[in-house]
C-alpha cells in the first residue's frame, strides 16, 4: 500500500477507536512489516506535532493513539457541560501506588502492606478506569489479581511502568512502619 494511502488508513483506524491500537494491528491491516508500520507512524507523529495542530499521536508500550494535545485542554474544557473530574484521596493514591509497583497483586496483598481494608478504595480505582482485574491467581480461593491501565499511564504521563519513578528502599520502610503502626493503634483501640 502507498504511504499516503496507508498513513490515512491508520489515521482513520485510530480516530474511529478512540483508544490505543497496537502497532502489530495496524501493520497487518495496511499490510506492512512493524518496521515499516513504525516509520509511517512516525511520519504521522511529526505532522501531529506542527504547532497548527490540535491532536497527537502517543505511543503506550507498543500501541499509538490520537489524543488531544495538552494546550488545547481549556478549549474541551469550556465545550464539557459535565467535565468529572478524579479526585483521589490519599488511602486511594496510596492504594494505587501498591498496585502500581507490586502489579500484578491481589487484595489481600494489598491490604498486608496497608494494613487496613481497601475494598473501597479498589472499587474508586476500578471506576476511574485506573486500575482492571488482570486474572486469578492460582492458589486456594483463586483471588482475583489487578494491575494498571493505560488510563492510569494517561494520568500520570508516563508511557509505561518502566517510567515510574523508583522507590526509596529508606522511604518504603517507613511506610511499612507506619502502617504496622496503624494496625497496632486500631487493635489498641
Amino acid at each position: 500500500m502507498e504511504q499516503a494511502k496507508a498513513e490515512a488508513v491508520i489515521e482513520a483506524v485510530l480516530f474511529t477507536m478512540g483508544e490505543s491500537v497496537e502497532i502489530g494491528k495496524l501493520a497487518e491491516l495496511i499490510g506492512e512489516d512493524l518496521r515499516t508500520t513504525k516509520k509511517i507512524i512516525g511520519k504521522l507523529q511529526e505532522k501531529y506535532a506542527a504547532a497548527d495542530r490540535g491532536i497527537s499521536l502517543v505511543y503506550f508500550d507498543n500501541a499509538v493513539q490520537l489524543c488531544t494535545k495538552t494546550e488545547m485542554y481549556e478549549y474541551l474544557i469550556r465545550i464539557a457541560k459535565n467535565a468529572r473530574k478524579i479526585t483521589l484521596t490519599d488511602t486511594v493514591l496510596e492504594t494505587l501506588s501498591i498496585i502500581a509497583y507490586k502489579q500484578p497483586v491481589t487484595r489481600m496483598e494489598i491490604e498486608a502492606v496497608r494494613g487496613v481494608n481497601c475494598d473501597h478504595a479498589i472499587n474508586k480505582l476500578l471506576e476511574y478506569d485506573l486500575i482492571r482485574e488482570l486474572g486469578r491467581l492460582d492458589a486456594p480461593g483463586r483471588p482475583l489479581l489487578f494491575g494498571t491501565t493505560e488510563q492510569f499511564l494517561r494520568c500520570f504521563g508516563v508511557s509505561n511502568l518502566e517510567e515510574l519513578p523508583e522507590m526509596n528502599p529508606e522511604k518504603l520502610e517507613e511506610f511499612k512502619r507506619q502502617a504496622e503502626a496503624e494496625v497496632q493503634l486500631k487493635l489498641d483501640i
